[in-house]
């Protein structure tokens, strides 16, 4: 059985978007893979954290994960600090980077550009997302089109490791989903939603309350034209919220464009708004359900002893090829 490997930062509540363009992948392919799920909160601390907020988002992205249809029995969900092999083959990963790669990574452009004072672990955390991938013997790693650049080096740079140290790594292929990947802004939707949009109309998240919903879902941006049509170019609003209720209710476009004809966008918007509040609910029961409980951390607990597991077989290989550590007589 192949592998697969995916990271979230807890950075925040996940949003609408991220369930439809990754978390409902996750679910359904847990039943195919053998999964290793990823709370990468060394990543997040990349950027100043507040420590108490990080901790209670840790927890929080943990039991969304399992409140949208993760199975523990079928993938194993961890929390990277809690697996030391990470920022140990981290470490290895950065003495075959090189800094002008480093340096090209849009991400780092983006967040470096203007600032007087940059951390070190903007420009180094590439190889510590290269590491979390290889240590499993990671086949295929599913991403957004923002992650492609960094998963092409994590590739390079798992060749260059191989060609260096004996073919100890796999390189893992790039996943692109080809469905949902992109859910867009309510207010903009010529922009991917995303929790760190100002404006909170823009996006819904999965533990907003049924009158957020219903009051942002009303809210969203459509057009003049009043007729429920998907047209990405002409209609980008309208198609976006056509674009999620088609995922949620699992109905075609087709149908719903027929459903709703002669109809405006009221009557369309009030049933969305109802399919994305009945959608929502039981996962939001789950979630404040495993908040409580106890069942919550002996998952994370099983998880980390397994990751720690198969991680530590690879970091072990790494160092050996690498001639690290004493030589056992």
């Amino acid at each position: 059985m192949k592998t697969i490997f995916s990271g979230i930062q807890p950075s925040g509540t996940i949003t609408l978007g991220n369930y439809i363009g990754a978390l409902k992948q996750f679910v359904d392919l847990q039943n195919e893979y053998n999964c290793f799920f990823c709370i990468v909160d060394q990543h997040a601390i990349t950027v100043p954290q507040d420590p108490v907020t990080l901790r209670k988002n840790i927890r929080s992205l943990a039991a969304l994960y399992l409140a949208v249809g993760l199975d523990p029995e079928k993938a194993t969900l961890f929390i990277q600090s809690e697996v030391p092999a990470h920022a140990q083959a981290g470490w290895l990963m950065q003495c075959v980077s090189y800094i002008g790669e480093l340096e090209r990574m849009t991400q780092f452009k983006d967040k470096s550009t203007g600032k007087d004072a940059v951390q070190a672990s903007l420009l180094t955390y590439p190889p510590l997302m290269a590491a979390d991938i290889l240590l499993y013997n990671t086949d295929l790693v599913p991403v957004g089109e923002d992650q492609k650049q960094h998963m092409e080096l994590t590739r390079d740079l798992a060749e260059r490791f191989n060609k260096k140290y004996n073919d100890i790594l796999t390189v893992p292929e790039i996943s692109i989903p080809k469905v949902g990947a992109r859910i867009m802004s309510l207010q903009e939707p010529t922009k991917k939603m995303s929790k760190s949009d100002p404006n909170k109309k823009g996006f819904i998240t999965l533990l907003d309350e049924p009158n957020q919903i219903v009051k942002k879902i009303k809210s969203a941006v459509t057009d003049s034209e009043g007729i429920v049509k998907f047209d990405k170019e002409n209609k980008p609003g309208v198609s976006n919220l056509l674009s999620i209720y088609s995922i949620l209710a699992e109905k075609s476009i087709t149908d719903l464009e027929q459903m709703y004809a002669g109809k405006g966008y009221g009557d369309f918007k009030g049933d969305l708004a109802e399919v994305v509040v009945n959608f929502f609910k039981p996962i939001q029961d789950k979630y404040y359900s495993l908040m409580e409980s106890s069942e919550l951390d002996d998952i994370l607990d099983r998880g980390a002893e397994k990751a720690n597991q198969a991680a530590n077989k690879t970091l072990k290989k790494m160092e050996n090829a690498m001639g690290l550590g004493r030589k056992r007589r």
